[in-house]
């Protein structure tokens, strides 16, 4: 299974993109990730819907084909490590590619989360870009280190 991690942004703080590709870097083969940032729209005399709008296409040409589309969205499902390792378990047995998608400053386009299969919360407190990024990949790593039966998670 390949997932790919689609992000809105491409400027975000060193600590950040530090952080991200150690924990990418740290995935196992059968679970490898791909970080692929789409380029934010200018705000400049625009509607947060068309951003949101405008963004969502840059997304969606990117999500390789029959990939299973997972939106993180703060009114998405908030599940415990435990559950996203349930969960990466049963993608990883069905063989199908996941792509995950984190939206701009203004979030993702009721048409983009409409197209989800599932809508994922990190959590209820509104979290900077980059920090959302970087809780992603470490969580992902966590939950694959779970069913690896690594030490890395403990609970």
């Amino acid at each position: 299974m390949k997932l790919t991690l689609l992000s809105v942004g491409d400027k975000l703080p060193a600590w950040a993109n530090t952080a991200v590709a150690e924990y990418l870097k740290r995935m196992p083969r059968e679970a490898r990730v791909e970080l692929v940032e789409i380029k934010p729209e200018k705000r400049a005399g625009q509607s947060a819907d068309s951003i949101k709008a405008i963004e969502a296409t840059r997304l969606l040409e990117k999500v390789p084909s029959g990939a299973r589309l997972l939106a993180l969205d703060e009114h998405g499902r908030e599940v415990t490590t435990k559950e996203l390792a349930d969960l990466m378990a049963r993608w990883m047995a069905e063989g199908r590619d996941v792509a995950l998608v984190i939206g701009g400053a203004d979030g993702l386009a009721a048409s983009l989360l409409e197209k989800a299969e599932l809508k994922l919360s990190l959590s209820r407190l509104t979290l900077p870009h980059a920090m959302a990024r970087m809780l992603l990949a470490e969580q992902l790593y966590r939950a694959v280190s779970l069913l690896n039966n690594h030490p890395y998670h403990r609970e």
